[in-house]
């Protein structure tokens, strides 16, 4: 499922001004998958002091509860590319609306714990395949020329999707009178939080049904006359619709489909660039940042801030993350992944380790100092901007581009793993942790983000301005 390559003969041109419009919305209707996925990972924010009370549970069970979706995600994104291959990019999308809509209900409407587990697991499956089949559908449909700015939809959808969850958790709890387990619309508040996502999934799988298929896999399944319709709807009737197919075939027909044999090598078992990519997926997370979307809420309830508060905080926090990222699509290809990833890691470590040092102050009356509340709340979103205008991005750019061409596709997919892994290695272990020692857990963060600076340093080269086919 990767993008279509140059063939020899390429039949591409930019894509008309008439046309263009229409290629915007069909990357806005995919990107509604990122845009789920943003808002599915996040939304559990709301309700996670709710859960902890309405079933009695500690701070272990509350943690499997939270990370369980992640092993979905796992799985969602490591079969989404055969699934995509067999039946379409669009019923891809469609199955992952349904998936969406099924978790909302069923997270909404659980019988008991085990049940919103499973209902989470199967939110995070469709999340693991809206994080594939996003990116990869829109790098088929988009015209050549515009290709990296629609591409950065998925990213921008994510963080949008994170920020409304926030905004409307923070809606709902003014609702229920600041209340997470106060009623609404016959439910508890945290309840409606985790339905309320049934209205974007179904917008989603409406949506799938107004865009076309990929040309690519229409030509994969033999479909040529259709694939030639949906070029000249999104590249213009001017285009040499024969030499676009053609090269399409011949980019399918050159591909080196990668296997994890071709990975192995060196002295550590895989080879030295893949143990980079594993070392950028997990500095990404072991950082803490989905500290920040999981569990801020009651993160910042714990340290005696007002549930209403907490949640505007969440919201804040969110919005910073959109800004953070915009940011980083302005200047990734202006100054550099490289040095990019380096201001990135400075930032963290000064706005983590004053977190570490604000969380080291006894509580007052079940509150922070004065002082020490506010330099939290400031460093709390002062870490988020730095992650979001560096790393946030940074690592997908990094991983799309660093491996060679002849093992990208395999290697991608471990790496990809390895940050699965990390997530819920971090979201499952911070609320045992905060319980233990907050400001210690905020230590082991800050000496993460310190540590990706030599690391940076050393093994990562940097890869803007270099052809794909310099990698080696």
């Amino acid at each position: 499922m990767t993008s279509t390559a140059q063939g020899p003969q390429s039949g591409a041109r930019t894509a008309q001004p008439e046309y263009l419009g229409h290629v915007i919305f069909i990357a806005a209707a995919a990107a509604m998958g990122g845009f789920l996925f943003g808002y599915d990972s996040s939304v559990i924010n709301g309700a996670v002091e709710a859960i902890r009370d309405r079933y009695d549970i500690g701070s272990a069970a509350l943690a499997q509860v939270i990370a369980v979706a992640l092993i979905g995600c796992a799985v969602g994104a490591a079969t989404a590319g055969r699934i995509a291959d067999r039946i379409g990019r669009i019923r891809c999308m469609q199955i992952s609306a349904v998936l969406f809509t099924a978790s909302a209900v069923g997270s909404a409407l659980p019988f008991a714990l085990w049940d919103l587990a499973l209902w989470r697991v199967v939110g995070g499956f469709a999340i693991g395949m809206a994080s594939v089949i996003g990116p990869a559908y829109i790098a088929e449909v988009a015209p050549p020329a515009y290709r990296g700015r629609l591409g950065s939809f998925q990213q921008a959808a994510i963080v949008i999707g994170i920020a409304v969850s926030q905004l409307v958790n923070w809606g709902l709890l003014n609702a229920a009178g600041g209340d997470q387990r106060g009623t609404l619309m016959g439910l508890e508040a945290w309840q409606v939080m985790l339905g309320v996502m049934v209205v974007p999934a179904v917008l989603y799988g409406l949506l799938s049904f107004a865009i076309p298929e990929s040309p690519r896999f229409l030509i994969s399944v033999g479909k040529h006359e259709r694939a030639r319709e949906i070029l000249e709807e999104v590249e213009g009737k001017d285009i040499d619709l024969d030499a676009r197919v053609a090269e399409i075939e011949h980019a399918m027909n050159s591909e080196h489909k990668s296997t994890f044999k071709d990975l192995l090598g060196g002295s550590f078992f895989l080879r030295p660039i893949v143990w980079i990519g594993i070392g950028l997926s997990v500095f990404q997370q072991f950082v803490g940042i989905n500290v920040a979307f999981y569990y801020s809420s009651a993160l910042w309830q714990s340290v005696g801030v007002d549930p209403t508060e907490s949640f505007f905080y969440s919201f804040t926090t969110s919005i910073i993350n959109i800004v953070g990222t915009v940011i980083a699509m302005i200047f990734v290809d202006r100054i550099g992944r490289k040095p990019l990833a380096l201001i990135g890691s400075v930032g963290m470590v000064i706005g983590l380790a004053l977190e570490a040092w604000a969380f080291s102050f006894d509580l007052v009356d079940g509150k922070l100092p004065a002082t020490q509340g506010w330099i939290a709340l400031v460093a709390a979103h002062v870490f988020v901007l730095f992650f979001a205008l560096s790393w946030g991005v940074v690592v997908w750019v990094f991983l799309g581009e660093m491996f060679p061409n002849r093992i990208r596709a395999a290697a991608l997919g471990v790496a990809a793993s390895a940050q699965w892994i990390a997530n819920w290695a971090i979201t499952a272990s911070f609320p045992s942790l905060s319980d233990w020692n907050l400001s210690v857990t905020y230590v082991i963060y800050t000496a993460f983000a310190a540590l990706s600076i030599p690391f940076v340093l050393k093994f990562v080269t940097e890869t803007k301005g270099k052809a794909l086919e310099e990698m080696g």
